[in-house]
């Protein structure tokens, strides 16, 4: 395994871990935030078997472990931008897990709840959203593509210390990586959503496989969607809510298509 470089100067941490840890200063209640927002947005009796026993404070506990790894390294490897540690479980590990059934839906569509192949995160940087989705679909392969060797290594210790057998990290660019192997490939990074961009894509996937594309606002998705060549019958968006974040959200779910009109993606 690569270890991150030793001389990276890590924050200092203080006793009192509920004012300040790595440079944020936080306030005492951003496990309750954690936790709610993880009851609220497990599915109540799901059927789906990707969907397993909540267990809610055992995924918490994993998840503030991976807080407390991107607090580390946020400095020196610019991973995120958080004003403070509740925007942090809000705006990036929520945000992440706020299309978690539909995420899970659309891979038991392709895998029939079998296995097989896996949801990659394409672009993962800090590991959002493949890191919280392996640790709330533990029957998950997830592979985290990242092209940048500093981010690479921060994923694989960060791996390394939850000890997540589910993800492999896999360095290097998109347009490069070995294609049909993946079920569902989901990002939150890469944007604008752009032809050549969605083409790499989608030769990363099985037959029936889909495209999870992490977005805001409606009209403006649509819009990037409608540029990007499209047909309306090869995308759909999900509304999501995210747990304590009043602005909107959705999941572009995009298939490739399989005639050629002028201007669509072909796959």
């Amino acid at each position: 395994m690569r270890h991150l470089p030793v001389d990276i100067k890590k924050p200092r941490r203080n006793r009192d871990d509920g004012r300040r840890r790595g440079g944020y200063a936080v306030s005492m209640d951003y496990r309750s935030f954690l936790t709610q927002g993880l009851a609220e947005l497990y599915p109540a009796g799901s059927k789906n078997p990707l969907l397993p026993e909540p267990r809610i404070r055992e995924r918490a506990e994993q998840l503030m472990v991976f807080i407390r790894e991107i607090e580390r390294f946020n400095g020196p490897y610019g991973l995120v931008k958080a004003a403070d540690r509740k925007d942090l479980v809000i705006r990036h590990i929520l945000d992440s897990l706020a299309p978690l059934e539909h995420i899970a839906g659309l891979l038991s569509a392709v895998t029939g709840n079998s296995g097989g192949p896996g949801l990659a995160d394409a672009g993962s940087g800090a590991g959002l959203p493949g890191i919280p989705l392996a640790i709330c679909l533990p029957g998950v392969n997830c592979t985290l593509i990242e092209r940048m060797t500093r981010r690479a290594d921060f994923l694989r210790n960060t791996l390394a210390v939850l000890g997540l057998s589910n993800v492999t990290v896999e360095e290097g660019e998109i347009k490069r990586a070995p294609p049909g192997r993946f079920a569902l490939l989901s990002f939150r990074a890469l944007t604008p959503l752009e032809p050549g961009m969605l083409k790499d894509l989608f030769r990363l996937l099985v037959p029936g496989g889909r495209l999870a594309a992490y977005k805001g606002r409606r009209e403006k998705t649509e819009a990037e969607i409608a540029a990007a060549g499209l047909c309306r019958e090869n995308w759909e968006l999900i509304p999501l809510r995210v747990p304590f974040l009043e602005e909107e959200r959705h999941l572009a779910v995009l298939s490739p298509i399989t005639v050629d009109p002028p201007g669509s993606l072909l796959l």
